[in-house]
């Protein structure tokens, strides 16, 4: 098996590495070892963090319409279920977006599901 000297490809795995790592403290940025860690970290750090946003922004929505609702008398489960019933397919996004934006819609929305609520069930 022929020996294999890695130089110029090994220099630029590590320069990638310390790419990355610029502007880390102390030796993070400039040791290879320290600073293959810490990228490491870093990129465990993002992949988790670009999940969390996701529930992060269902959080937020799920706030903006339920103090939304809750002006209008009813809870949010209340009015998810209404939505439902109702025939609506809004998603959170874009009711919250309503509820922020335009209230006199958000108020039309609202009415139309205190009726599917008030309905005698089919």
């Amino acid at each position: 098996m022929p020996r294999v000297k890695r130089g110029p490809k090994r220099r630029a795995t590590r320069a990638k590495t310390l790419e990355l790592a610029s502007g880390y403290f102390l030796t993070k940025s400039k040791l290879n070892r320290s600073a293959q860690e810490a990228v490491e970290r870093a990129l465990k750090f993002a992949y988790t963090g670009r999940k969390r946003k996701k529930r992060d922004f269902r959080s937020l929505w799920i706030v903006r319409i339920s103090a939304a609702v809750r002006d209008a008398g009813l809870t949010y489960s209340k009015f998810m279920h209404g939505l439902k019933l109702a025939g609506i397919g809004l998603d959170r996004k874009v009711l919250a977006e309503t509820a922020a934006a335009d209230s006199a819609q958000f108020a039309q929305i609202v009415e139309q599901v205190k009726a599917a609520l008030a309905a005698p069930a089919a």
